[in-house]
């Protein structure tokens, strides 16, 4: 960051400040560099006069002819914000370079900011650093600041941690915040020091107390997750706050999230929107995928396609996966834009490549059925491994059913074994039942009715009518466990309410082994039963 302080004063005024002015014109028209400097500083800051930044120029450049530094340093930065002149990057790294030259560290610093951006002056790391070497080692704290991020990062020199904190730590305990905060990461990730949390939340603390909202949001995240510090919602809310508040795009993301979830403020969809739509007009892709949501499910909006595919779209050319594949899910159904499923696939290529697992899924269902693409159950294959191996249940049990299919590319009953108890286990209802059947068939496994019993259970309790009807006949015929004649008529019942026409048949047998008022007491509860 360019410095333009020497510029600056107190702006109030009165008699004391004419009678100055008066002074000081006079020796300034004899020739005195100070005073033409004192009298171009007076109209800059509209001292005992009108302000007026073109004379303020005049008098400046009076003084700086004369070789007076601080002048030509006042003159580089009018000429770089373009301030009584035409703004000339050129003419501000000229003048920088007299007053640079004379060991005036604030221009040492600017012209080291030149040379680093490339304005006015070819664009030299080597130049950056030498300029800012000589700055720091005068105690500039910005100069010893942007030294060590120098270090930090290797450019301009060899990267080293420990020079980087060592300029860091000769900043940050001039109290120069954007150092604070940077000494604070270095003990986060243990760079050129050894890690420490507690030194990196006191440096981001000394930051964020003078307003430094990067550390605001970096103390606000501990707070949020109690990492290294006593979770407290309510002072990550307030240090969010401080940082949102001046536009940190991250911070206003995250106030949305917490009033969109209800997280130690009342649930307030209306300000989750406002934060949202903040952190999205500053480009936060994550925002701006959270607000086409809202459009695209009319939460907290009334309900826009176009507006979702508008927000979609920032966020997905940004490369934000979540938005490629939400926009890709717009082009297939036709909403806010023209149907197009080459476009679909196209984001959900995209959105795929960065690992989306429901992108993962949805490409590998189109090869499988054909649905856009030529069908390839190889590719479907390798698709659904993608997501599967990400512990994506639906995609572990579709690819079960690949390799269960003897006409598939690569019929595998181990293999489809292997991914059903992958899904089944993450409590996938298809897949317990298809578990459940190849144990009591003995399908690529040792046939085993207990096993048989727990799977078709775990599926049948979340309503698989199938698993049920099996597990009824289980009961029935003491098949894995004890023979039941209540619990088979309970679980037949199920299926046959669900509309199993086969279980009907099997209901006379289970009821002929019951007493007439233990099987009024089922039907009893049963009728009495949710669903």
């Amino acid at each position: 960051m360019t410095k333009y302080g020497p510029n600056e004063a107190d702006a109030s005024n009165g008699s004391t400040y004419t009678a100055e002015f008066l002074r000081v014109k006079g020796l300034a028209e004899r020739g005195i560099a100070n005073a033409q400097h004192s009298l171009g500083f007076m109209y800059f800051n509209g001292q005992g006069v009108a302000q007026s930044y073109e004379l303020a120029v005049v008098w400046y450049r009076q003084a700086a002819q004369s070789g007076l530094e601080h002048a030509q340093y006042n003159l580089g930065v009018m000429y770089q914000k373009g301030q009584g002149v035409e703004q000339n990057f050129e003419e501000a790294a000229a003048w920088y370079r007299k007053a640079a030259e004379q060991g005036y560290a604030a221009a040492q610093y600017n012209l080291g900011w030149l040379y680093a951006k490339g304005q006015g002056v070819p664009n030299d790391t080597q130049q950056a650093m030498l300029w800012f070497s000589k700055a720091a080692e005068q105690g500039d704290a910005g100069a010893q600041n942007n030294l060590g991020m120098m270090y930090d990062t290797g450019k301009g020199v060899p990267q080293d941690f420990k020079q980087a904190i060592f300029w860091y730590r000769k900043a940050a305990e001039q109290g120069y915040a954007r150092a604070q905060f940077n000494l604070g990461l270095r003990y986060d990730n243990g760079q050129g020091v050894q890690q420490d949390v507690g030194q990196a939340l006191s440096w981001y603390r000394k930051a964020a107390d003078q307003g430094y909202a990067p550390a605001q949001f970096n103390l606000a995240l501990r707070f949020d997750k109690g990492d290294g510090i006593a979770q407290d919602s309510q002072k990550a809310i307030l240090w969010y706050r401080r940082a949102a508040e001046q536009d940190h795009a991250s911070s206003q993301f995250n106030l949305g999230l917490i009033y969109d979830n209800g997280q130690g403020v009342p649930r307030d969809e209306q300000k989750a929107l406002d934060w949202y739509r903040k952190a999205a007009e500053q480009g936060h892709a994550a925002a701006q995928n959270n607000l086409g949501l809202r459009y695209d499910h009319g939460q907290g909006v009334e309900q826009d396609y176009e507006q979702a595919q508008l927000w979609y779209r920032k966020a997905a050319e940004q490369g934000f996966p979540g938005a490629q594949y939400h926009l890709g899910m717009l082009y297939d159904a036709g909403h806010g834009v023209m149907m197009d499923h080459q476009e679909a696939i196209f984001w959900y290529r995209k959105a795929a490549d960065q690992g989306h697992l429901r992108a993962q899924f949805d490409l590998g269902l189109r090869y499988e059925t054909g649905r856009g693409v030529p069908q390839d159950y190889r590719k479907a294959m390798g698709w659904y491994r993608r997501a599967a191996e990400q512990d994506y249940a639906a995609a572990q049990y579709s690819l079960g059913l690949l390799f269960d299919n003897d006409d598939g590319p690569q019929p595998d009953s181990v293999q489809a074994t292997q991914w059903y108890r992958k899904a089944a286990e993450q409590n996938h209802t298809q897949a317990q039942f298809a578990l459940g059947l190849r144990y009591d068939n003995g399908l690529g496994v040792p046939r085993d009715y207990a096993q048989a019993h727990h799977w078709y259970l775990q599926a049948a309790s979340q309503g698989h009518v199938r698993a049920q009807f099996n597990l009824g006949l289980m009961y029935l015929a003491g098949q894995g466990v004890h023979a039941d004649a209540s619990q088979a008529w309970m679980w037949l019942t199920m299926a046959a309410r669900a509309g199993f026409n086969a279980a009907a048949r099997y209901l006379p047998n289970a009821a002929s082994r019951m007493e007439p008022a233990q099987l009024a007491l089922l039907r009893e509860r049963m009728d009495a039963s949710p669903g």
